[in-house]
């Protein structure tokens, strides 16, 4: 296991064992962003959750993230966020300004993965975005390691 796959597993716990028995989905959100901005540091500039909105189900509202200021709304099929939710799969992108329809809430980021966030139910919730300074910050390793988290965010009790 590489370091960097250790990281995420060690984060994974520390996440699930903040979160155990909160029925809060802020604070499980909140503690999740945190939790990954401590571990990853720099790399990870920005590092939060859009959720869907319930009043317009077709659009992400801004929910705890870690971070400068980021876009309050993302309509479905539009930036890499709205890429996820559209296809509710996970979007590895490697430069963010070679993506159609990138959505630049900060000129600073080069690079991105989004995370589908599904309930005990499967319907997607929200998603996890995380942002970096670097090209090509993200790879198949952070991919499994942030659908790992993402897949125990709302399902562990």
């Amino acid at each position: 296991m590489s370091a960097k796959s250790e990281t995420y597993a060690d984060v994974r716990k520390q996440i699930a064992s903040v979160i155990a028995g909160e029925t809060s989905l802020t604070a499980r959100y909140a503690t999740a962003a945190c939790l990954l901005r401590e571990a990853f540091g720099e790399r990870f500039f920005w590092t939060g959750f859009y959720l869907v909105d319930p009043d317009k189900p077709a659009e992400l509202v801004v929910g705890p993230y870690q971070g400068t200021l980021g876009c309050l709304r993302i309509p479905f099929g539009k930036g890499v966020c709205g890429a996820a939710a559209a296809s509710g799969e996970t979007q590895l992108v490697e430069d963010v300004h070679a993506f159609p329809g990138h959505i630049a809430c900060d000129s600073r980021s080069n690079s991105e993965i989004v995370v589908p966030v599904r309930d005990a139910s499967g319907a997607l919730v929200a998603v996890l975005d995380v942002d970096s300074t670097e090209f090509g910050a993200f790879d198949t390793e952070d991919q499994a390691g942030l659908e790992a988290i993402c897949g125990d965010l709302l399902t562990v009790a």
